[in-house]
């Protein structure tokens, strides 16, 4: 009987590894269509902004209404514009897909060739676990630009204090020729201009105070992230607010918080 199971096992841990490799290669087909759709339509939206003008007069004109009143353009049109959005959401679910499937068949030939108790015992679970996963990756990507948001500001206004310091000592003349770089690259404007201007607009977009505490944010933010989470607001532009404040809230740091106070 023993010996049953683990052939069982086996020709199911070997069908598990083929379905996840079909799905890999098919995620991946899918995911490369989408960005080179996106691409093209991002290049296009350049040129029409770059030099494009001439095309959307034409387009204003007869020769344009003919153009667009062609069912299959306008299919091309709409294709462009709408594929790049939903692929990305069905690239998301087949990942989603992939790991439930894999995970549940791959426990289940553990078990029977080792007898390794499952992970969990349904779908649902897998699916939560998944889920937590997703919450958990865009916790740590959320970290990420928090830092480098944090280490590009605490780097401006080293420098910017580095250039106080030295042109408290040379001419500004003299402070140009040897850092150029610097002069070309922030024209000696002084970020905290920038960062009170940031955190500000920040403040605006969740309709707190600028002297608000991180409770008042934080509780402002739940409010603002319930009224336009795309799973609850289906208006348009939903998705894009629903950005806009996790941004926001992400700048109103404590950090930020503190030096916001020391600027103003």
């Amino acid at each position: 009987m023993n010996i049953l199971k683990k052939i069982a096992g086996k020709v199911l841990y070997a069908i598990s590894k083929l379905i996840s490799g079909i799905l890999d290669v098919f995620i991946k087909i899918v995911e490369t269509i989408v960005n080179i759709i996106g691409n093209v339509a991002k290049g296009f939206i350049a040129f029409i902004g770059m030099g494009g003008c001439l095309l959307l007069l034409m387009l204003s004109g007869p020769l344009g209404l003919v153009i667009l009143m062609n069912p299959l353009i306008l299919l091309i049109i709409l294709f462009f514009v709408i594929f790049p959005l939903l692929g990305t959401k069905f690239v998301s679910y087949l990942k989603y897909v992939k790991y439930i499937i894999t995970e549940f068949l791959f426990d289940r030939a553990r078990y029977l060739i080792d007898g390794i108790s499952y992970q969990f015992e349904s779908f649902q679970e897998y699916k939560d676990k998944y889920k937590k996963m997703e919450e958990e990756r865009k916790r740590r990507e959320e970290q990420r630009r928090w830092n480098e948001q944090q280490r590009e500001w605490e780097e401006r206004f080293r420098q910017w204090a580095e250039y106080q310091r030295q042109n408290s000592r040379y001419s500004d003349y003299q402070w140009q020729n040897q850092n150029t770089n610097y002069g070309n690259q922030h024209s000696y404007v002084n970020p905290a201009i920038e960062f009170k201007n940031k955190y500000e607009e920040s403040c605006d977009l969740l309709d707190v105070p600028y002297d608000a505490d991180k409770y008042q944010i934080k509780l402002a933010y739940r409010k603002k992230a319930k009224e336009y989470h795309p799973d609850l607001n289906k208006s348009e532009g939903a998705t894009e607010m629903f950005q806009k404040i996790n941004n926001a809230y992400e700048f109103l740091n404590d950090s930020n918080i503190e030096r916001y106070k020391g600027i103003i």
